[in-house]
C-alpha cells in the first residue's frame, strides 16, 4: 500500500533555491541578542505578528531580491512555503499571518533604535569568517561607492521640510572627476554627478567579502572616512589587524598623508595607493623613456633625484658637468634594492655596478654605492612596498576585488533599483546586505562549499 502524500505538509514539496539559502542564512546570523531586545520590548503587548518572522522575513526580501516591502508581501502571500521557512501560521492564518504594511513601518522604527545591535552582528560574522578562512584580512582593499538616491533633489531655495518618509531631505550632491586622454592625445576630464548617498566600503582583496562600511551623504570625502573606518577595524578587529593584515589598498582618492601614516606608523600596513600629481615645482629632466617630469633632488647628494611617482634617478657627473657646454646629461633610473624596516628607508643601487655596464663619471659618482632614502622624505612618494616595483603593480590590481563587491551590491543586493529614503533607513539596508552577505558566505564555509561563498544568487 503507497502511503498517500499530506496535501498541507510543505516539507514533502521540493525545495527551491531560495529557500535553502534563506535557511542557510537563517541558520548561521547571529541575531539572537537583537531578538532577545525586540522581544523584551514588545513584553506583553500583542504577538499578532511574532518578532523572529518579521524579521526572518525582512531577510527573506534580501535572499529572494525583492526591492521593496510590497514585493516580499505579495510573495508572502503567493508562497506558503516561505511563510513556513520565516515562522508565519500556515496552517491555522494562512495568508492571513502576512503582515499587513503598517506592521514592518513600526518594525523599522524598532530597528533604528537598536542599529547598533546589526553593526555588532556584522562584526562577529568578520570574527568568525577571520577564525575559518586561512588569510581572511591579509589584503584589504578600500572605495567608495556612489549610491543614488532615485529621488528628486530639492529646489535650493525650497525650506526644509520635516521628515515624513516620503522625501529624502538627507542625501546630497556628490561628484566624481576621472583624467582620461583622447585618441590625438590631449586629456580631458570626466565629472559623474549623482544625487543620493556614498558608500565607503573595506573588503578581503583575496575572498572578496566586506570587513567595514560606513554609508554617508554623497558630498562626503572618502579619505576622511577611510581613516574612520581603519580606526574601526583596530578598535573591533584588533587580531585582523595587527596579526593578519599586511596590505591596504586604495584608489587615488586615498592618497592622503595622514592615511598613509596611519596604516604604516600606528598599524604597520604597507598602504599601495596611486598618487595624484599636485607638484608645482620642480627641474624638468628628460627620463630614459623619453618624457619629461618634474623631479627634486635628493637630501644629502647631487646626484640623484627622484619623481612625483616615485621613480629614483641618477645623474652621471662627468655628462653633467658637460651639459654646461650644450651636452645632454646622462639619466638612468638606479635600481631598487629593498626596504630596510629598522631604518624606515628605501635602499637604491647604482644602475651601473647592478647591471653591468660602464658609466664614465662612475670615480666622481657619491651614488656608485648606492643611497637610502627615509619615508620622510616625501610620505605620498616613498612608502614601504616602493612604487616603482613589479610587486607594486601585481599588488595593486587586486584593488579590483572591491570593484566586483559594488557590483553585486548594485545588482543581486538590489541597490540599483530601490525605493529607499532617507540616511537611517539606507543604513540600515546596507547593514542588511552585508550582514545576508558573511552569513551566506560563513554558512558556505562551513558546509566545505568555500567556492560558493560570494554568491546569492547560486543553490547550494
Amino acid at each position: 500500500m503507497i502511503p498517500q502524500a499530506s496535501l498541507f505538509c510543505w516539507k514533502d514539496v521540493e525545495n527551491l533555491g531560495d529557500l535553502e539559502r534563506l535557511v542557510l542564512v537563517l541558520k548561521t546570523i547571529p541575531d539572537e541578542a537583537l531578538m532577545r531586545v525586540l522581544e523584551i520590548d514588545r513584553g506583553q503587548g500583542r504577538d499578532d505578528y511574532p518578532i523572529r518572522a518579521v524579521w526572518n522575513s525582512l531577510l527573506a526580501g534580501v535572499v529572494c531580491q525583492h526591492a521593496s516591502v510590497e514585493e516580499l508581501r505579495r510573495e508572502l502571500l503567493r508562497n506558503a512555503q516561505l511563510r513556513e521557512v520565516c515562522g508565519f501560521d500556515v496552517l491555522v492564518k494562512a495568508a492571513a499571518a502576512v503582515p499587513p504594511p503598517w506592521v514592518y513601518t513600526r518594525f523599522f522604527r524598532l530597528l533604528f533604535k537598536h542599529a547598533g545591535l546589526i553593526d555588532a552582528m556584522f562584526d562577529e560574522l568578520v570574527e568568525s569568517l577571520h577564525r575559518e578562512l586561512p588569510g581572511f584580512g591579509r589584503c584589504l582593499a578600500g572605495d567608495g561607492k556612489a549610491v543614488p538616491a532615485h529621488a528628486r533633489a530639492p529646489k535650493k531655495d525650497a525650506e526644509p521640510k520635516d521628515p515624513d518618509g516620503r522625501r529624502d531631505i538627507d542625501a546630497d550632491w556628490g561628484a566624481k572627476t576621472k583624467k582620461k586622454t583622447r585618441d590625438d592625445g590631449t586629456s580631458y576630464k570626466k565629472i559623474t554627478r549623482w544625487f543620493g548617498y556614498k558608500l565607503h566600503l573595506v573588503v578581503d582583496a583575496d575572498y572578496e567579502l566586506p570587513v567595514a562600511y560606513e554609508i554617508t551623504k554623497a558630498s562626503a570625502g572618502e579619505a576622511p572616512i577611510a581613516r574612520k573606518l581603519v580606526k574601526r577595524l583596530s578598535e573591533r578587529h584588533e587580531d585582523l589587524m595587527k596579526k593578519t593584515c599586511e596590505v591596504y589598498l586604495y584608489d587615488k582618492a586615498g592618497d592622503d598623508t595622514r592615511l598613509i601614516k596611519t596604516l604604516w606608523d600606528d598599524h604597520g600596513i604597507k598602504p599601495v595607493i596611486p598618487i595624484r600629481g599636485c607638484w608645482q615645482e620642480g627641474d624638468e629632466i628628460e627620463l630614459p623613456s623619453g618624457e619629461r617630469r618634474k623631479t627634486l633632488q635628493v637630501p644629502g647628494t647631487r646626484d640623484v633625484v627622484y619623481t612625483e611617482k616615485g621613480g629614483v634617478y641618477c645623474l652621471c657627473p662627468r655628462t653633467v658637468a658637460a651639459a654646461k657646454a650644450g651636452e645632454v646629461d646622462k639619466v638612468r633610473e638606479m635600481a631598487f634594492g629593498g626596504f630596510e624596516k629598522n631604518r624606515s628607508t628605501l635602499r637604491y643601487r647604482c644602475p651601473a655596478r647592478q647591471y653591468g655596464y660602464e658609466c664614465p663619471g662612475a670615480e666622481r659618482c657619491k651614488a656608485k654605492t648606492g643611497v637610502r632614502i627615509k619615508l620622510d622624505v616625501g610620505r605620498r612618494v616613498f612608502t614601504p612596498l616602493a612604487r616603482n616595483t613589479y610587486v607594486w603593480e601585481r599588488t595593486y590590481k587586486k584593488r579590483t576585488a572591491v570593484e566586483r563587491v559594488n557590483s553585486r551590491f548594485d545588482g543581486p543586493y538590489g541597490f540599483e533599483r530601490h525605493f529607499i529614503r532617507g540616511l537611517a533607513k539606507m543604513r540600515l539596508r546596507t547593514g542588511f546586505a552585508l550582514v545576508v552577505m558573511l552569513s551566506m558566505a560563513l554558512g558556505r564555509v562551513r558546509e566545505k562549499r568555500k567556492h560558493l561563498a560570494r554568491s546569492l544568487v547560486q543553490a547550494a
